[in-house]
């Protein structure tokens, strides 16, 4: 059909098709207002199909309506930034002629009600994400929170997804290099799962999602169309009940990894083939967000043929076939007369490709059914004409109370420190977890230069000296008591953990992970914590590249912590640099750059001892923070350090060990403490600002000026022992010692306890 003959009178509501009443609108999560926005954009009643496609590009989820004022804060731009929000991923340079495209997302409310498929199809939706950028996948990290292990559905939910993790990402053959864990009960209802993935290319490969060219075609690539996952997107974006898992399943949508691996080389070759101009996974909101956002990129319209979609059940309607979620789908828009070598490279990869429509000059999202219309909207409305909402922040009377709780006595530990920091450091937050990595491939394709359980992932760049460094931070109950505080502290412990592994901080993707804004309390939260990202990213020089926002992540009215995930990644100029947490050699100095602080709020001691997340959490001094950052990393270009770690949840104490024992081996250590603090926040408190590095003895001098210069807080504060001896720590009349192997033990069996799992078996390896 030519889509210049078509008018607005054109379009009829379908036979079968439900009238547009009050209650279906409601069904369908637009308000009122909205709904009459609608009427006015299209100078007409919706057809059911029409309503179906706002529903999903109006969604928190797809349209930002919430948070896209918010987002307008965060730093964006910088030299080295190719590619910045709006696109599938962000891309930035990372010289050599290479770029890196990274992005993460969250798969929450999928997880929450199927957490196997949730999880999948989060790794899955991804890596799509980054190979129509034109890079190849080379690593992913996950960020993972769920509610206390004592509760059979929080121990079901996390097998669940860890094993959905590790079965798509090994599949597809994607190294797993890093992420973080956390349990808490203020996450029982939801758990978080965000995906964070990495691409590498050339900068000359670069493509977008852009619907260019009139006449261009249109095609379907991949996997069929089936009705799993659809209206998915509009579910991520609605708060759950409890007795949502059933009638929920529906909108997960359900993954095939190996598919996956073939798209992926698929659409990599269709890129450098020439032979399209645009391509988009088809993700949330499915056909009519790719269709949609590609025609609203270029300026352009798209006319959309649903009879010509490939799919793989009979009977489906437009509406569902336009809404539909399922997995491993491309929208490609094709160079004219190049159809038949699209298809031919499909065909090679097993997969196919149909035209299903082709590229207008009117600007109009337009879907028929043969010779009917059954859609007719103007493109932009639908992305850049969501409704946005500003709406009143005002703090929770009962968190503000927290923070002035009565905290435990500072200087009356809960137990004696022995035993006290071995069940810090056997608690499933801050144990080992090596059982959950060991699930996923952290070494195929053979360039990880540091796997999982150090402070960053880290990925050599072939050919040339350079590597990437990536990691995903945020403690949520920093958040939840001070969400400014929290978040500036997030984006400071993610570049802590990439300056240890010696990279620059470059660049960052973030996750806000959030309950209902529409209730002041949350929307405080949300505003508070974007604009303390902002503060920290434009004084760090980390450009946003984009991310992705999760909001009503609540159950029954509980909200999760508030959890802005940061993803950051960072160059690495020499493979020579790479540096890792554990310690190296007995005689070496252990040296602590940063202030210990008598600062206990929001930390893991008050969690396990006293069941308490209460008081100020951590102070967070950026200037200083950046200070640190670049003291650490003239250390480590210069050759002085033999290993760096981020002290951060747990403490000083809990750092030392992660040192002592984390390694390819296992030290003993000989610590001396002098500070005038109260014995609890010194050991155990988690003071923002500061690194344990240990160096040899003759670097000492060196180690001690660059701090000096850089105006950062440096002492030996004591020597690495060989592993037969014990971890001892002194203060004052205080005294913490207990054995390596005791220590080792505690951390390597906290979660396999707690899932009543057997330990690994695998031979002891770098955490």
């Amino acid at each position: 059909m030519d889509s210049k003959t078509l008018k607005p009178s054109d379009v009829a509501p379908r036979a079968g098709d439900p009238e547009i009443t009050p209650e279906v609108v409601a069904d369908h999560g637009l308000s009122e207002s909205e709904y009459d926005r609608i009427v006015r954009i299209m100078g007409r009643t919706p057809t059911f199909t029409e309503l179906g496609i706002f529903s999903a590009m109006w969604s928190e989820h797809c349209g930002y309506k919430n948070s896209k004022p918010l987002l307008r804060l965060l730093p964006t731009q910088a030299p080295w930034v190719i590619q910045g929000p709006g696109e599938n991923a962000g891309v930035i340079d990372i010289g050599d002629g290479f770029a890196i495209a990274f992005k993460i997302e969250s798969h929450n409310h999928p997880s929450a009600v199927e957490p196997y498929q949730g999880a999948a199809t989060g790794v899955g939706g991804i890596l799509r994400d980054i190979f129509t950028m034109g890079a190849r996948p080379i690593a992913v990290l996950d960020s993972l929170r769920f509610g206390d292990l004592d509760s059979p559905r929080v121990r079901y939910l996390f097998s669940g997804v860890v094993k959905g993790i590790g079965d798509y990402g090994n599949c597809v053959g994607i190294p797993n290099i890093g992420g973080e864990v956390h349990f808490d009960r203020g996450y029982e209802g939801n758990p978080i799962v965000n995906a964070m993935c990495l691409g590498l290319m050339k900068r000359e490969d670069l493509i977008t999602g852009v619907a260019e060219g009139v006449g261009n075609p249109m095609m379907a690539v991949g996997a069929r169309t089936g009705r799993d996952g659809i209206h998915g997107a509009t579910f991520a974006s609605e708060e759950l009940s409890e007795d949502d898992d059933a009638a929920s399943r529906p909108m997960v949508q359900v993954g095939d990894p190996f598919t996956e691996k073939l798209l992926l080389e698929a659409s990599l070759e269709l890129i450098k083939s020439g032979h399209i101009v645009g391509i988009q996974d088809m993700g949330a909101a499915g056909l009519t967000s790719s269709g949609a956002e590609m025609a609203g990129r270029a300026g352009n319209g798209v006319v959309i043929d649903a009879e010509r979609v490939p799919t793989r059940e009979p009977g489906m309607t437009p509406y569902e076939i336009l809404l539909s979620e399922s997995q491993e789908r491309m929208l490609v828009a094709a160079r004219k007369g190049h159809e038949d070598e699209v298809r031919k490279i499909l065909e090679k990869w097993e997969l196919e490709a149909e035209v299903i429509g082709h590229v207008t000059d009117d600007g109009f999202f337009r879907i028929v059914e043969g010779e009917t219309v059954v859609a007719e909207i103007p493109a932009l409305p639908l992305t850049d004409g969501c409704p946005t909402y500003t709406r009143e922040g005002i703090e929770s009377e009962e968190i503000a109370r927290l923070r002035d709780v009565a905290l435990p006595e500072a200087d009356q530990p809960a137990r004696d420190l022995s035993e006290a920091l071995l069940a810090m450091i056997g608690s499933p937050n801050l144990g080992s977890k090596r059982w959950i990595y060991n699930q996923y491939d952290t070494t195929v394709r053979t360039a990880t230069a540091v796997r999982p359980g150090s402070d960053a992932g880290v990925v050599r760049i072939r050919g040339t000296r350079r590597a990437v460094a990536a990691t995903t931070d945020c403690n949520g109950r920093y958040v939840y008591l001070a969400p400014k505080t929290g978040a500036q502290a997030a984006v400071a412990e993610a570049a802590r953990n990439l300056v240890c592994s010696g990279a620059v901080p470059t660049a960052v993707t973030n996750n806000l992970n959030f309950g209902n804004p529409e209730k002041p309390h949350i929307y405080y939260q949300l505003r508070e914590a974007v604009q303390g990202m902002a503060e920290a990213c434009q004084l760090f020089e980390t450009p946003v590249t984009g991310g992705n926002v999760s909001l009503y992540n609540e159950t029954d009215g509980r909200a999760i912590y508030p959890t802005p995930v940061i993803g950051m990644v960072g160059v690495v100029e020499d493979v020579d640099h790479i540096t890792t947490m554990g310690f190296e050699s007995a005689g070496d100095a252990i040296v602590l750059l940063g202030d210990n602080t008598n600062e206990l709020g929001g930390s893991e001691y008050l969690y396990l001892f006293h069941d308490l997340v209460a008081g100020a959490p951590p102070s967070v001094d950026l200037l200083a923070e950046r200070a640190l950052q670049q003291a650490t990393l003239k250390m480590i270009t210069e050759g002085l350090l033999a290993s760096a770690h981020d002290c951060s949840e747990g403490g000083l104490a809990v750092a030392l060990a992660d040192c002592a024992v984390g390694g390819e081996r296992r030290f003993g250590v000989d610590v001396e403490l002098t500070d005038a603090l109260p014995i609890v926040p010194l050991l155990f408190g988690e003071a923002q600002g500061r690194i344990v590095v240990s160096c040899p003895a003759d670097h000492l001098d060196a180690v001690l000026s660059i701090a000096k210069d850089h105006g950062v807080p440096a002492k030996r504060i004591g020597t690495v022992t060989e592993g037969a001896e014990a971890f001892r720590i002194r203060a004052g009349e205080h005294r913490l010692e207990v054995r390596v192997d005791a220590l080792r033990g505690a951390r390597t069996q906290a979660i396999p306890a707690r899932m009543d799992a057997p330990p690994t078996s695998e031979p002891e390896a770098a955490e």
